[in-house]
């Protein structure tokens, strides 16, 4: 989101600089007119009534008006005003909350009542006559759902429909199809939930346009009798995945590009092979086997291929949702140091799963559209197992971690086993995140300037031994060392004996960063000596940096130098 902060008073300028967003200072009303449409939310920093004057003669609709997201001058709360649903104002809510420490408001009637909102379906896009059939779901009326199609809805929303009952007159339906329903079917009060089920694979020479590929696809569907909406990726030949006709396409219905080698294609059955498209790119089919090869197994083709001038079309279904599982790293703990393509993964997933602390964290992302399933400390293979299952089943999953998922975390044993069936075939993402140790080192200074060497000295997966060679490898070729889990309730000797072994090659007054707790509330930065470490001050969330014979304390900041000449 392009979000754009707007202070008035001097209390306001403090808070809204506190904010990651392009901030403007003064004049209000002039910023809102100039800026409405070419900004995605605005962060107001002042009363709500004045936010409410100010912004009430720009608005036109909701599907095209910015959010809005009003913030008191003390910073106590932040106030979800328009916008909530469609355009992220509810999100950015909870997110500029967390960045304030304030209180998030939140009116929207399914968020406060813990009811799906129909328009936020993870995987769905929707048309029809929203309001009156939410309003239906918010009072437990029954509804008569249509789904020719079997395509799982999220369990968020089938719970709901059953707590309803199916008896008595339906106070309204929802239809889930990818295909143009008659004037008849849309007849009342009804909610078209369109899936992302339709495949496009395309053809094209060298010099077909972008207007040439969008309307070569829009005259195959709309012939077809299909659904935009229902559009969910589209398919070539690798030799056109740079194509600008290929490229016009996905960015007109925001649609990913899977590309395949002519070999590939050319081991697809497809109905209406041709030998001049084998002689000129070695495949005898492009648009039909792209198609079926991207909806993957069980696929149907709907459309056989449609020839223009310059472009060849063809549409698949897929069999059912293509499950998808992005391990994601939410960084330390403060919303500052998560990124926003982890907030990205979150919101669009189907099915949370993660360590109970790990969910909380991410919490202000959630919805009661999502499927969240949270875990006790430990069972990290019953966790991996799990998302690795509901991805196979079809599922949109995040496994959420702290930190960095590829670092101490669950990346490694996710993709281990997602390398075996049934699990080979799953579409897998990482997703990076700040570590506690790049936290802990900025909140010190610049420790890691040079070479640096991160170790955890937990033995419970890895033998002492092995732990203790690597401790002192770096001792002896005088590496920084980051140190994870040095302590714990039960495991009390491993920091002592690492601090001898460092003090058998570097000096007691070598700089030590002692960071617990880094990026959350209750943080402690403590800068002290490898002499005089208090190791009973060390906890499981403590990050130790110990510095190499070049690390010193500049100003009250702990420096590795590069070696840069100054």
């Amino acid at each position: 989101m392009k979000v754009v902060t707007i202070s008035v008073t001097e209390s306001g300028r403090r808070l809204a600089e506190r904010l990651p967003y392009e901030h403007i200072h003064g004049e209000p009303a002039a910023t809102l007119g100039a800026r409405w449409r070419d900004t995605d939310a605005f962060v107001m920093v002042l009363a709500l009534g004045a936010t409410v004057r100010l912004v009430s003669p720009l608005l036109v609709d909701k599907e095209t008006d910015p959010a809005i997201v009003c913030v008191d001058d003390s910073g106590n709360f932040a106030i979800s005003v328009c916008g909530g649903h469609a355009g992220g104002a509810n999100a950015l809510t909870h997110e500029v909350a967390g960045l304030l420490g304030a209180q998030p408001v939140v009116t929207t009637a399914t968020d406060r009542l813990d009811v799906p909102a129909l328009d936020q379906l993870p995987g769905f896009r929707v048309e029809g006559s929203l309001a009156h059939v939410t309003s239906a779901l918010l009072d437990g009326q029954p509804l008569e759902v249509e789904n020719e199609m079997h395509w799982p809805l999220p369990a968020s929303l089938t719970e709901h429909l059953d707590r309803a009952g199916s008896s008595g007159e339906p106070a309204g339906r929802i239809v889930v199809s990818d295909r143009e329903l008659s004037a008849t079917t849309k007849r009342g009060a009804v909610v078209v939930l369109r899936p992302p089920s339709l495949v496009v694979g395309i053809g094209t020479t060298t010099d077909a346009t972008g207007p040439d590929a969008c309307d070569a696809v829009s005259s195959a569907l709309a012939d077809a009798g299909l659904s935009v909406l229902s559009l969910g990726e589209l398919a070539t030949i690798d030799r056109r995945a740079r194509h600008p006709a290929i490229a016009t396409v996905a960015q007109r219905w925001g649609l990913a590009v899977h590309t395949f080698d002519a070999g590939t294609l050319d081991a697809i059955d497809v109905p209406t092979p041709s030998d001049v498209v084998a002689e000129a790119v070695g495949t005898h089919s492009v648009a039909e086997a792209a198609a079926l090869a991207a909806a993957g197994p069980g696929a149907e083709l709907v459309v056989a291929k449609t020839i223009g001038s310059r472009v060849t079309v063809a549409v698949a279904r897929r069999a059912g949702p293509r499950g998808s599982l992005s391990i994601v790293g939410l960084g330390p703990g403060s919303l500052d140091h998560r990124t926003p393509e982890a907030a990205r993964a979150v919101r669009h997933a189907e099915v949370v799963v993660g360590l109970e602390s790990y969910v909380d964290q991410c919490a202000d992302l959630l919805t009661p559209a999502h499927d969240v399933r949270r875990f006790p400390i430990g069972a990290e293979i019953e966790r991996v197992r799990l998302a690795l299952d509901l991805a196979a089943g079809g599922r949109r999953v995040a496994l959420v971690c702290s930190g960095d998922a590829g670092v101490y975390a669950m990346a490694s044993p996710a993709l281990e086993l997602a390398g075996s069936d049934p699990y080979n075939d799953i579409e897998i993402s990482v997703v990076p995140g700040v570590t506690a140790g790049l936290a802990a080192a900025a909140l010190l200074g610049a420790p890691l300037g040079h070479d640096h060497l991160v170790v955890s000295l937990s033995d419970l997966l890895t033998p002492w031994e092995l732990i203790e060679a690597r401790v002192r490898a770096a001792a002896e070729n005088d590496l920084v060392l980051v140190v994870y889990n040095p302590r714990s309730l039960k495991r009390t000797w491993q920091i002592e004996k690492t601090r001898s072994l460092l003090l058998e090659h570097r000096s007691a007054e070598t700089p030590v960063g002692v960071v617990t707790d880094a990026a959350r509330p209750e943080q402690r930065v403590v800068l002290t000596t490898l002499g005089g470490l208090d190791c009973d001050a060390v906890n499981m969330t403590t990050c130790l940096v110990i510095g190499s014979s070049t690390t010193r304390v500049v100003a009250g900041r702990m420096v590795t130098p590069r070696g840069y000449p100054t």
